[in-house]
């Protein structure tokens, strides 16, 4: 049973960049599609961007061309790079598998993200 701390979070100004981290421990994720949520005070949980394990990516369609999302299953560790933030992109964002979701596995801490001037 893999499991997940995001970090990165923090207080960026608009048109600033932050990239968060998911490191994995208990169990490999290379065979999993991994993905980044966000939750937003008063808002669903919403997801952000996916990628497969053969890499193939996708993304809300408000964060395309701002935000990229990467992995590396040698460090079994998932990233999202956030460039141009806007103060909508505030939220608390999370990270799992597609997989684990499906099944009903729990959800970790994750990282805050607040964009403001």
């Amino acid at each position: 049973q893999v499991q997940l701390v995001e970090s990165g979070g923090g207080l960026v100004q608009p048109g600033g960049s932050l990239r968060l981290s998911c490191a994995a421990s208990g169990a490999s994720f290379s065979d999993y599609t991994m993905a980044w949520y966000r939750q937003a005070p008063g808002n669903q949980r919403e997801r952000v961007a996916f990628i497969s394990s053969d890499r193939r990516t996708n993304y809300k369609d408000s964060v395309k061309g701002r935000f990229t999302i990467s992995r590396d299953d040698v460090e079994n560790t998932v990233y999202l790079q956030m460039n141009s933030l806007k103060p909508e992109d505030t939220a608390a964002y999370y990270c799992n598998a597609l997989e684990s979701i499906v099944s009903g596995g729990g959800w970790g801490r994750g990282t805050m993200v607040t964009v403001s001037s």
